[in-house]
């Protein structure tokens, strides 16, 4: 039984990165011995076990053969005979068939330590394009390393996956996974970028593969196109370091824009609705958290009366924050004014402005938040009216701070 340290603990470590998660290969042993050395097995499809002591991970060496479509589509072999050379193969990336034993030395039978330097992704052998969620983690690896480049091969393997319908077997909570782990690295339009060039991006999100090519509206440089325009929104998320609910309603507020007539453009007249059903149905089909659904949905339903903020009347501003429950979710609205300093932050070519519709947004729905709900119902006589004396209240009030912001 030998162990060796394998994959993104030795990729880090050669790019001099902070090595977080380490995972480890076994040779020569069985479940069996494992058990006995006080392992703890996890994992259904393949032989995969917990250290006793530091709870890293610990895989038996294996071979894998392709028996059906999908990523699921797979039988493994980890027999005591199979050797590391045989694991490294099955693996995606030359840049992830790395090991290295006890004393430091490396094995790397597939030069990804030069892939490295080059800053290359490299498919090891052609069982690469046996499994579609690799079209998904090198989006994903591409969107952390942002100076890296897919290898011409690679690229071509990647389009004749997509071709021959490997990644419409993609199951949706898979698909949420990868998308959501390459949202939250630091340059998340490279994941989409990569999607699209394959032709990934048509059959995954094919919502948002639409926008490339459609004009923005007049006022926001139509020569920049939609597409081009949600990923500068989704990098500035990142840049200012939001939370995957953010950056998922960032990816999705305009997706209503691939709908307009091309007669009607460059004006994208009632997008929103639009952008929110379409939100909410991508969500649904990717299975999305519940948090990053409806902020998505909102954030589509209510960007451009946002964006307005110095132009609404009082009215209109409190009907927003009740329809968007701003006052018994606050977290969530301020969620998602910061998605909307991020879409007006993303517009390239535009200078950079100061945001003050947010700053507006937080000090009306304070002062609306600060109507006594329960003096005004307790003094009302007819019960039915309360609602209707709640509404005027907090209009009077966030006309008077709108009055005090503007003169401030």
């Amino acid at each position: 039984m030998k162990t060796f340290m394998v994959g993104g603990a030795v990729r880090d470590r050669l790019l001099g990165l902070k090595v977080t998660d380490r995972d480890w290969v076994v040779v020569g042993s069985t479940p069996d011995e494992m058990l006995a050395r006080g392992f703890r097995p996890v994992g259904k499809d393949f032989p995969v076990f917990l250290h006793p002591d530091t709870h890293e991970e610990y895989a038996l060496a294996r071979t894998e053969r392709k028996t059906g479509q999908g990523y699921k589509g797979f039988t493994f072999d980890a027999a005591p005979d199979v050797t590391l050379e045989e694991d490294l193969l099955r693996r995606d990336l030359t840049i992830n068939a790395i090991a290295c034993d006890d004393d430091g030395t490396l094995i790397d039978p597939h030069g990804g330590a030069a892939d490295l330097e080059r800053r290359i992704f490299r498919h090891v052998s052609a069982a690469f394009g046996e499994d579609p969620v690799r079209i998904l983690r090198v989006a994903r690896f591409a969107a952390r390393f942002a100076d890296f480049t897919v290898a011409p091969e690679t690229a071509a393997l990647m389009q004749r996956m997509v071709e021959h319908g490997e990644v419409d077997h993609l199951v949706a909570e898979r698909v949420w996974q990868e998308l959501a782990r390459g949202l939250m690295e630091s340059t998340p339009s490279r994941m989409i970028t990569v999607l699209r060039e394959c032709g990934a991006l048509a059959r995954i999100l094919p919502e948002l593969d639409r926008l490339f090519g459609v004009p923005q509206p007049a006022r926001h440089h139509p020569e920049i196109d939609t597409g081009v325009h949600v990923l500068a929104v989704i990098d500035h998320a990142a840049a200012t370091g939001q939370p995957l609910e953010v950056r998922w309603a960032c990816l999705l507020h305009d997706l209503g824009k691939g709908d307009t007539a091309p007669e009607t453009l460059p004006h994208h007249y009632g997008h929103e609705s639009r952008s929110a059903e379409h939100a909410r149905r991508v969500s649904g089909r990717l299975k999305a958290p519940g948090e990053c659904r409806d902020l998505a949905e909102m954030l589509a339903r209510e960007h451009g009366l946002i964006h307005q903020a110095p132009q609404l009347r009082p009215a209109t501003m409190v009907k927003l924050l009740e329809r968007s429950d701003a006052f018994r979710r606050p977290q969530r609205f301020e969620q998602m004014l910061d998605a909307c300093e991020c879409d007006a932050r993303g517009r390239p070519g535009k200078p950079p402005e100061p945001y003050v519709a947010a700053a507006l947004w937080r000090s009306a729905r304070a002062a609306a938040a600060a109507v006594d709900a329960g003096a005004l119902a307790r003094a009302c006589v007819d019960k039915r009216l309360i609602p209707e004396k709640v509404h005027a209240a907090r209009v009077a009030a966030v006309k008077a701070t709108i009055a005090e912001f503007q003169r401030s």
